[in-house]
This record gives C-alpha cells, structure tokens and sequence, in this order.
C-alpha cells in the first residue's frame, strides 16, 4: 500500500502542475479580456479538478486484494 500512496502522490503533483498550465495556457489563448468570464472560467477550472484527484485518493487509500496463500 505504501507504493500506492507514493505513486499517486508524485502522479498527482506532477498532474496538478500539468493541469494547471494547461488552464493558464488556455485562458491566455482563449479568454477575451473581460475580467467577468476570467473569473468564472477559473471559477470552474478550480473545481473540476477535484473530481479526478479524488476518485485518485479514493485509489490510493483501498486497501489491497488479499492474496490466497502460497503452498497449501
């Protein structure tokens, strides 16, 4: 379990730090330059993350598949 919660930790952070240059990179591009949807779209960016980093979490505090014994 210990894996567990260090792989996804690291994926997380490297996937938070992904995620939020792409909603940079986006608004840059996209957004006009009215300060109203600025705020609303990093209103939404904000949240939408949760719902993966949290089904990740979910992930990585399961307890692992029990093993049948070896031998007999």
């Amino acid at each position: 379990m210990r894996w567990r919660i260090l792989g996804g930790t690291l994926g997380l952070i490297a996937a938070l730090a992904l995620y939020g240059l792409a909603v940079a990179a986006t608004a840059r591009s996209v957004l006009p330059p009215d300060p109203l949807i600025a705020i609303a779209f990093y209103a939404v960016a904000g949240i939408v993350w949760i719902f993966p980093t949290a089904r990740l979490v979910r992930w990585m505090q399961a307890a692992p598949r029990q093993r049948p014994p070896l031998g007999g």
